[in-house]
């Protein structure tokens, strides 16, 4: 049997004014897996999180999700989702507890099964122990766990997270990606967005590159990885003159930049007989590169190669016009 659709979207368009946004997004997420949404701010990501969860209208195209019309059944889609953003959407003056009992009772749950639910939520997302203080008190962390487990007191078929990790710290994060890697293994399904490469390529089954309001590429992370090459040969090149006169020259051959430490890479197949055919070519009198290194391909080196720049996280969401 095939693998039921969590998410299927056809040609979606949003436009503000002259200002195009979406130009015809087609997505295919399968239920009980992790779709990553990469790409640069202004891409189209978040704009295309607000058209599937219905916080936007399309300006053309259909999708559905978790089995629903995004236009005719908005009611009954909005039961079976849930949505956290980039900030964490916690009433501070409460407990860690009073917020999950209050977002039982606001999803129809009786008091004692809301109670019920918050001590379950609490202890799987390990916050028990902090339940009876204030989300004033709470570290980033804390608060984006706090803000994940309000969104699952009533169990959603879909979960939709919005660049969930920003602005938490390295520990913070791989403790979120464990949560999130525990929430797929229930069969909930789970629509990420990031500008953390590392995150999409740690969590996601299928990955799509968004750019310029288009997908321009699709797929696992290492189908989209060997579109670009088996391996990266870095060179550290001799001087400054000689980086910038290499990359102009090598032009879209580049698809790792290091100004910094004079660093170029381009794409090979990893064989000690292309490494020796590139420094032929490269640096045919041998004095432009001081030395190199083979590393695999990382998903960066795809970024670059899809967008034209490397990926820079950033904590901004994408700017709409006021009023929208």
């Amino acid at each position: 049997m095939a693998q039921p659709l969590a998410v299927e979207a056809r040609g979606l368009e949003k436009s503000y004014g002259d200002l195009t946004v979406l130009a015809g997004v087609d997505l295919t997420v399968h239920s009980g897996t992790v779709y990553g949404l990469l790409g640069p701010n202004g891409a189209g990501k978040t704009t295309t999180v607000r058209i599937l969860t219905t916080l936007l209208r399309p300006d053309g195209g259909q999708a559905r999700v978790a089995g629903f019309d995004i236009e005719r059944e908005r009611k009954s889609l909005r039961r079976n989702i849930t949505l956290t953003g980039q900030y964490a959407a916690v009433d501070e003056l409460q407990t860690g507890e009073e917020n999950l009992i209050m977002m039982g009772r606001l999803r129809g749950l009786p008091r004692p099964d809301a109670r019920r639910r918050a001590g379950e939520l609490l202890e799987r997302f390990d916050l028990t122990e902090a339940g009876r203080r204030r989300a004033s008190t709470y570290s980033g962390g804390m608060r984006r766990r706090l803000d994940l487990a309000a969104g699952l007191v009533v169990p959603p078929s879909v979960i939709f997270l919005d660049e969930p990790t920003t602005g938490l710290d390295l520990r913070s994060r791989q403790g979120m990606w464990q949560v999130i890697g525990d929430l797929v293994s229930t069969g909930v399904t789970v629509f990420l967005t990031t500008q953390y490469l590392e995150e999409a390529d740690q969590l996601a089954d299928r990955i799509g590159v968004i750019d310029g309001g288009k997908l321009v590429a699709e797929g696992t992370s290492a189908e989209l990885k060997s579109q670009v090459a088996d391996a990266r040969l870095d060179l550290t090149l001799a001087d400054r003159a000689t980086y910038d006169h290499l990359h102009r020259t090598l032009d879209d051959r580049v698809v790792h930049t290091d100004p910094a430490r004079l660093v170029l890479g381009v794409p090979t197949d990893g064989s000690a007989r292309h490494v020796r055919a590139l420094l032929d070519e490269i640096d045919p009198n041998r004095s432009q590169v001081n030395k190199f290194g083979l590393h695999n391909a990382t998903l960066d080196d795809v970024f670059l190669a899809l967008t034209g720049h490397p990926a820079e996280p950033s904590h901004d969401e994408e700017k709409e016009p006021a009023g929208v």
